[in-house]
């Protein structure tokens, strides 16, 4: 096999690591597995299969096709979940597949139900209720309809009643036990059924915010749970790109698109084989940094689509076909995000197709 131009390494090990710790921290019940957006960017078949091997019992994805990619790696005595419940038409596929929607509104209650009376079985179904995000979920107006019609209600097999929180990362905000109290209050309105509250950081809030089943995503996969503290959870990837070519410039030579960086002493820049096609945000562009041999090296100019350009000059050990490290655990993605001004989800999900694999610690 030909050498990469670029290696995105997965640690499968830190991914059951950070879910033994997340399960440890929420004693309250089990601990989902969050593998949505193809477990934000990283190998929804690996990870799942992983975590699988590690215990979990409760799959999440965001889209039904999701669910079918994954139908033959999860089963079917582990619950697989549809975050965003269901199109309408889908009904029937669901159901021979097995898959659990989660239902945010009357329509798709209606149908699901209609389905399972026209199979003659109680279909398993997880409802959302919302408590303040204002995006998916059933209000206190839906519920006291859905009260009122029992034939829908006793159709499903409810496997669980959830929330998600608005802000459960910033442990102070009062909305979080305001949101705790509002699910306690809209689903006493509901048959009996196992609570769904914690997110990611919402495992970490405390006694107020458990459930029977908490959802982490973010945190599997490395993301900081807890921002202004120190991570508790391990990196997950590691990102390293090939040096193609290295230059010696003067002082006042400039690099890159519209000479927006200009060498202020005699420079040794390497150009890298990544750039925006590949995941590497533009808004990185002066901001961004790499490590060679230990040290951090400043990003030299604007992020291009295939390439990238880094003043290498205080670093020795850079040299062609080498590589510079742009993600890992000495540059985590939450510090990336922070230099590029978005959130760590969307560099690992913004990840790119052309890196080259390697899993470490397949299951």
């Amino acid at each position: 096999m030909p050498e990469p131009s670029a290696v995105l390494t997965i640690d499968l090990d830190a991914i059951a690591a950070n879910w033994r710790a997340l399960a440890i921290s929420h004693p309250s019940g089990p601990v989902a597995a969050v593998v949505k957006a193809d477990a934000y960017g990283l190998g929804a078949i690996p990870v799942t299969r992983r975590l699988l091997a590690e215990g979990a019992r409760h799959v999440f994805v965001a889209e039904f096709d999701e669910a079918l990619a994954l139908r033959d790696t999860v089963p079917r005595a582990v619950m697989l979940a549809v975050l965003h419940g269901l199109v309408a038409g889908n009904e029937a596929a669901a159901a021979e597949a097995g898959i659990v929607p989660v239902l945010n509104e009357l329509g798709a209650v209606a149908r699901w139900a209609a389905h399972a009376a026209a199979r003659g079985v109680r279909l398993p179904a997880i409802l959302q209720i919302d408590t303040g995000m204002n995006r998916l979920g059933l209000g206190r107006r839906e519920l006291e309809l859905l009260a009122q019609d029992r034939a829908a209600l006793d159709a499903l097999d409810l496997r669980f009643v959830m929330t998600h929180f608005v802000a459960s990362e910033e442990a102070a905000n009062p909305l979080n036990r305001e949101q705790v109290a509002r699910f306690d209050r809209l689903r006493a309105l509901l048959p009996p059924a196992p609570s769904s509250v914690a997110n990611s950081s919402g495992i970490f809030l405390g006694a107020f915010a458990a459930s029977d089943l908490a959802r982490p995503g973010a945190a599997l996969y490395g993301i900081n749970p807890t921002p202004g503290a120190e991570n508790p959870m391990r990196t997950a990837v590691a990102l390293d790109a090939r040096i193609l070519q290295l230059r010696e410039i003067e002082a006042g030579e400039s690099v890159g698109y519209n000479s927006t960086w200009v060498a202020t002493r005699p420079s040794r820049i390497a150009t890298v084989a990544a750039g925006y096609a590949d995941g590497y945000l533009r808004s990185l562009s002066g901001r961004g940094v790499g490590i060679v041999g230990g040290r951090q090296v400043p990003l030299a100019g604007r992020v291009s689509m295939d390439l990238l350009t880094f003043d290498v000059t205080d670093a020795p050990e850079a040299a062609t076909g080498g590589f510079i490290r742009l993600i890992g655990p000495d540059l985590p993605p939450d510090v990336v995000a922070e230099r590029a001004g978005t959130n760590a989800y969307e560099i690992l999900t913004s990840l790119g197709a052309r890196y080259r694999r390697r899993y470490h610690g397949v299951a």
